[in-house]
């Protein structure tokens, strides 16, 4: 199982970046996937997930400024982040996560300045 994210960078405050995580070795269209994020000295957060039927949802801090989907015909899920904030500066992983199982990606760097 493999799950390699990509889209992370440096970015402006008020700017955007745009997530991908392609996965292989699973069904993908049966796995919840999720993004977290974290930053040092603090736990993994969810950020945003969907659900094999598409049901997404949201931490409040990132309601209404980023949006997740998917793709199952490309094994792909993505995280579109809009109007960023200096906050939102952390490693993003994505996850699938299918009966309790739970696979991780290595992490991408989002930093965004002030």
């Amino acid at each position: 199982v493999q799950l390699v994210e990509s889209g992370g960078g440096l970015v402006q405050a008020g700017g955007s970046l745009r997530l991908s995580c392609v996965a292989s070795g699973i069904i993908f269209r049966i796995h919840t996937m999720g993004w977290y994020r974290q930053v040092p000295g603090k736990q993994r957060e969810l950020v945003a997930a969907i659900a094999s039927d598409g049901t997404a949802n949201y931490a409040d801090s990132v309601k209404g400024r980023f949006t997740i989907s998917r793709d199952n015909a490309r094994n792909t899920v993505y995280l579109q982040m809009d109007s960023l904030k200096s906050e939102d500066t952390a490693v993003y992983y994505c996850a699938a996560t299918f009966r309790r199982v739970d696979y991780w990606g290595q992490g991408t760097q989002v930093t965004v300045s002030s």
